[in-house]
């Protein structure tokens, strides 16, 4: 059976920050945001990434098409290292993956009208301009849902679900085949969230599109998502298939995650597990990450080894010493 590269696949990817202090500014340690990730994903799938903030989700997705440089790891889009390329050869490939922000409004240029927002990626990416550019910042319109009229009109002149739906077009018009989702509908209303989610899977039917999606919402990525990644300070705890992340659930911090999602049916009634103390970015200096707050009977190597990430079985990957067995 001949194996299929998969579109995006990261390999021990790290990201530290230098903490910078004193009288001179001299750089006494490091933040690390993202520490030893690796993960991939296949061609027209969707991977979510969860996990509180500060885990580190969003500095994967940015280090992902480079938008910050990582301290070390492997990217490979399509086969190719993407930490190898120069900055040219890096613009001209990120014309095949786009990002789509948290909060569309932020990410819109108010002084350009969309028409202008849509069309500046035609014009750096494909020289396309006048009336073959029109034509095809309306044909994007449409796609996503919009108007012709809203061609001439400001950000400031929409709703958020439509500001959003111009960054979906704005991403879609150099035809890219990832997109990296950063929360794209947490800033939204309940109703505009699944009207966005509806459209975005609209487009991945249609377009054959890879989504690398970044949210807290675990309903959102449960709808959405064909496999889930979930992060605790900068470290992949759990990952595995989105039916077995949610029936299955094998790490503490997932268990946690997942037992506060509110249950519409009143007869399932579910305890919900609290987490000790609150989430801090400064990790233990040994031990698991999140022996601090786990609910769990812990071992005495909980608080001494950091825990790997293994196969428990069938791809469910876990890093928890209490589920130590590899599959064979």
């Amino acid at each position: 059976m001949t194996q299929v590269t998969p579109l995006l696949e990261v390999r021990h990817l790290r990201k530290y920050f230098p903490i910078r202090g004193g009288l001179l500014n001299r750089q006494a340690g490091v933040f690390k945001a993202v520490d030893d990730v690796s993960f991939s994903l296949p061609r027209g799938r969707t991977l979510g990434l969860v996990g509180e903030s500060g885990s580190g989700k969003t500095t994967i997705g940015k280090c992902v098409i480079r938008l910050i440089e990582p301290t070390a790891g492997q990217i490979l889009f399509d086969g190719e290292d993407l930490t190898q390329l120069s900055s040219g050869d890096m613009r001209r490939k990120r014309a095949q993956m786009q990002m789509i922000y948290q909060s569309p409004a932020a990410s819109l240029n108010g002084r350009m009208t969309i028409g202008q927002i849509v069309g500046e990626a035609l014009l750096i990416h494909e020289g396309l301009r006048g009336r073959a550019a029109q034509e095809r910042v309306l044909e994007l319109l449409n796609v996503v849902g919009l108007k012709k009229e809203h061609y001439h009109r400001f950000p400031h002149e929409f709703s958020g679900g439509q500001q959003q739906r111009v960054g979906i077009a704005r991403a879609l018009a150099v035809q890219p085949r990832l997109l990296v989702l950063d929360e794209p509908t947490s800033a939204l209303d309940v109703s505009v969230q699944a009207q966005v989610l509806n459209l975005l899977q609209d487009l991945q039917d249609r377009f054959q599109l890879t989504f690398l999606f970044i949210s807290h919402d675990l309903g959102v990525v449960r709808y959405l998502c064909d496999k889930v990644a979930l992060l605790y300070l900068g470290k992949i705890v759990e990952i595995a298939d989105v039916q077995t992340i949610f029936e299955e659930p094998r790490h503490p911090y997932t268990q946690a995650l997942i037992s506060a999602i509110p249950e519409p049916d009143p007869d399932d009634v579910r305890e919900e597990i609290i987490l000790k103390g609150d989430l801090t970015l400064r990790r233990p200096d040994r031990g698991c990450p999140f022996a601090p707050r786990c609910h769990a009977a812990k071992l005495d190597i909980c608080e001494t080894i950091e825990p790997p990430l293994v196969d428990t079985g069938r791809g469910h990957m876990v890093a928890c010493h209490l589920h130590p067995g590899v599959a064979s």
